[in-house]
């Protein structure tokens, strides 16, 4: 296996932290007794337990009892959005976006099967809402509104506060996808319109399959998964202990760095950025009027593929990708930058580039030394040299009525 990779995909899934692992460690060994037991060394594995729901409560400015542990990011959306149609089941309507994770857009598609009404929300050039579009869509049969925080492909950061604001005018409950904003950007539910918020440990140096559910006090839940009490009788079967060790210590580093790391990634995309712009051209950054995560940059290069430009990256040893690794089974174009209204030139040709903590000055060298190359040399055997290529046209029609 490459160790010695540049890696710059880091919205996909991040490096365990040596830190994390060395917290771990002990309770894949010598302590592994059941945190629900009554003697004294599952006793300890329960305060373990209890350190990192209040490690994780820091960082997001909740309470402790306002975290369940759960398997990651999908479970948790799949159980916000379940339990808020069962504590309103009058209610048959939701909103969300159309720029949403697979775990929410693929779960609305199955209730609109099951007799719900969904609006999916659109989003303008630059991949944000447009509130006035939300308004006229809340009506007082409305029973949940889902949005992402921040998005996996473009990093762009919606106003969830202004969105959650609105939503409780109509008394709808308010779940929030925080995957990719918890640990890179500040958050404080204390302060917050959000009910439920989503996090997933594998995207802030933690291990893949444990992530956490932000559920406000006082908000009614059931549980997706039934059977014993643990979480508090909000998530049954006995608690992945290592796993929820990880997680604690994993958000306890990065409230830590959470302001130093913000700055110093942004610079990196910054510099990047500027750098692509400047020597290559015919490009654009994806989302970059607008405000977005400092560690996710989406450029997108005219009139050729992006999966070529990754492939001749990977052969120098940098990872990166063409947008959610969820979705990259699919040959079809990213339906983020297809609802941002992407050309058909720039919309195949964009991949992104995430950062993290880990990133240095070096890996954005690399990359500059031989994108230009790799572009100019694609670009040559393009057929496709300007947008009034018919065929380009013909394409643009067809992604228009898709």
């Amino acid at each position: 296996m490459q160790k010695d990779c540049i890696y710059l995909d880091n919205n996909a899934t991040t490096k365990v932290d040596p830190q994390v692992v060395e917290a771990m460690l002990p309770y894949l060994s010598e302590n592994y007794g059941n945190p629900s037991s009554m003697h004294t060394f599952g006793g300890g594995v329960g305060r373990a337990v209890k350190q990192a729901r209040e490690n994780v409560a820091a960082l997001l400015g909740a309470e402790p009892s306002e975290i369940v542990f759960n398997s990651g990011g999908t479970e948790g959306d799949n159980a916000a959005i379940r339990a808020a149609l069962q504590a309103q089941p009058d209610k048959r309507h939701i909103i969300t976006t159309q720029v949403e994770h697979p775990a929410v857009l693929n779960l609305c598609k199955l209730l609109q099967k099951q007799g719900y009404r969904v609006t999916y929300l659109s989003v303008n050039r630059q991949g944000q809402l447009d509130l006035n579009e939300l308004e006229e869509a809340l009506t007082d049969d409305t029973v949940l509104v889902s949005v992402m925080y921040a998005n996996n492909e473009t990093g762009v950061i919606f106003p969830v506060e202004e969105v959650g604001k609105r939503a409780k005018k109509y008394g709808a409950l308010f779940h929030v996808d925080g995957v990719q904003a918890v640990g890179k950007i500040p958050v404080n539910m204390k302060d917050s319109t959000i009910d439920m918020l989503t996090l997933s440990g594998h995207k802030m140096h933690s291990p893949k399959g444990i992530g956490a559910l932000y559920v406000r006090k006082g908000v009614r839940f059931r549980p997706l998964v039934i059977g014993g009490g643990q979480e508090r009788g909000r998530r049954a079967g006995t608690e992945n202990v290592p796993g929820i060790v990880a997680l604690g210590k994993a958000a306890e580093l990065e409230l830590l760095h959470l302001e130093s790391a913000g700055k110093r990634q942004k610079s990196l995309r910054d510099r990047l950025e500027n750098a692509i712009i400047e020597s290559i051209g015919e490009c654009q950054i994806n989302g970059g009027g607008t405000q977005r995560l400092p560690n996710t940059s989406n450029i997108g290069f005219k009139y050729i593929e992006g999966e070529a430009i990754l492939l001749l990256l990977n052969q120098h040893g940098i990872c990166a990708s063409s947008g959610s690794a969820c979705s990259s089974g699919s040959l079809e174009p990213s339906h983020i930058l297809r609802s941002m209204g992407i050309p058909y030139t720039i919309l195949h040709g964009s991949i992104r580039f995430s950062l993290s903590r880990y990133n240095t000055d070096a890996d954005i060298d690399a990359v500059l030394e031989v994108l230009p190359s790799i572009v100019s040399r694609l670009r040559e055997l393009s057929p496709f040299k300007n947008d009034d290529a018919a065929w380009l046209k013909d394409q643009e029609q067809a992604l228009a009525q898709h």
